[in-house]
């Protein structure tokens, strides 16, 4: 093949050259005009920035700067002394949170009843025994120290415990207990029940003790009735589900009737504390028949009006859960009314037992149950039966212990 001219060949060799250039935009190809374009641009954008910064630069000359501004506090003027502080200085302190508190409230209601036991008539003449009851419930106090209540569709609903005095005794009697207990977050209920309380209108008659289970249980109707009542002041404020019931002497007995008798029992009783209480057969039904709620016995070893084993004797017949607490000493009254160690004792163990079986807080109770401090050397225990009962006294550094020689319960 006879061998082109080396002119042509150059031009082809050109032409290639070109080609290639186009596909991957080689230096002098399309690639170096864009390079250019960009280079442009930027340019121009260097001198549009430049011209700015100069206008800025002159409307500052022109206008000082400002310094900055402190804000100060107004003056404060003490005899011939000033002083200026700074609100830099001062820190914004949170608003104080409400303190919680007990508030009282005294309500009245009216049961109808037979006339040979009703204790007063209503307007149109109807017999009713008349029933006044203390209730204490938590509230909440706030910085400048008003009592308020929360509103009613943000309320928390408590538990409900009520108390039945002894005979001869107003339940403000005993307001060391019921202030513990709404404190602990509990709303509490303290009928008085007709013939029982001396400071009260009207007679002293213990026999009438036979009608109070009964007031008991509308007393309990009345406050759940309040609690869904949307211009009571106990509106929402009550856990129909979580009731208790606390009684103290005759107020025992009563209890315990409500809780655990046959004659007169309520099913949806969560909790019981029987404190120097017996079994009453003037009642009538039966005991324990029906089981009952978790309970707590309470008894001073030196009480001679309920005697230790009328406490055994409940104690011993309840089904468990049960708990028993001896106090070593006490005689009928004062470990429920008297301020001291002994009542100290009693409202640790029933905030523990109430926390235990009402708010499902059961650390405090156990620990009480297996050793825990009481501070009038109480026991707690929640062995099937009650153990040895005995006086303790304690002289210096030596404990002297005494048994405690009745075993029989004559009855209430």
């Amino acid at each position: 093949m006879p061998r082109r001219p080396e002119r042509e060949l150059r031009a082809i060799r050109k032409d290639l050259q070109r080609a290639h250039d186009a596909r991957h935009d080689r230096p002098g190809g399309s690639y170096r005009r864009r390079r250019l374009a960009l280079a442009g641009a930027f340019a121009v954008v260097l001198a549009v920035a430049g011209l700015m910064g100069n206008a800025i630069a002159g409307s500052s000359a022109k206008r000082p700067a400002r310094a900055p501004r402190e804000v100060t506090a107004p003056m404060q003027t003490t005899g011939q002394t000033t002083t200026s502080r700074s609100a830099t200085d001062t820190k914004r302190t949170p608003p104080a949170k409400p303190r919680p508190v007990v508030s009282r409230l005294e309500l009245t209601f009216q049961e109808p009843s037979d006339p040979d036991i009703a204790t007063g008539r209503t307007a149109l003449g109807q017999p009713v025994r008349t029933l006044a009851t203390l209730v204490l419930y938590p509230s909440e106090r706030s910085p400048e120290g008003a009592g308020t209540a929360a509103h009613a569709s943000v309320r928390r609903a408590y538990p409900l415990v009520i108390f039945s005095q002894g005979f001869d005794l107003a339940p403000t009697v005993y307001g060391g207990l019921l202030h513990a207990w709404a404190k602990a977050g509990y709303v509490v209920a303290a009928p008085t029940y007709p013939d029982t309380d001396s400071t009260a209108p009207g007679r002293l008659y213990e026999a009438d003790i036979v009608n109070h289970p009964a007031d008991l249980r509308f007393v309990l109707a009345s406050l759940l009735a309040a609690s869904r009542n949307r211009h009571s002041r106990l509106y929402r404020l009550i856990n129909p589900r979580e009731i208790a019931l606390i009684g103290h002497s005759d107020g025992g007995d009563v209890t315990l009737a409500v809780a655990a008798d046959s004659c007169c029992e309520l099913p949806h009783i969560a909790a019981a504390v029987i404190l120097s209480g017996a079994e009453l057969s003037s009642f009538g039904g039966s005991y324990f028949s029906h089981g009952s709620p978790p309970l707590l016995v309470a008894q001073g070893s030196a009480d001679t009006i309920n005697l230790p084993a009328c406490s055994v004797q409940i104690y011993n017949a309840a089904p468990q859960p049960k708990y028993y607490l001896n106090i070593p000493n006490a005689e009928h009254e004062p470990p429920y009314v008297d301020p001291g160690p002994m009542r100290t004792g009693v409202i640790r163990a029933t905030v523990a037992f109430l926390n235990a079986y009402l708010k499902r807080r059961t650390a405090a109770l156990v620990a009480l149950d297996h050793g825990g401090l009481l501070p009038a050397h109480e026991t707690l225990t929640s062995a099937p039966t009650a153990p040895p009962l005995a006086n303790t006294t304690v002289v210096g550094t030596t404990t002297l212990t005494t048994p405690v020689t009745n075993t029989f319960c004559p009855g209430a």
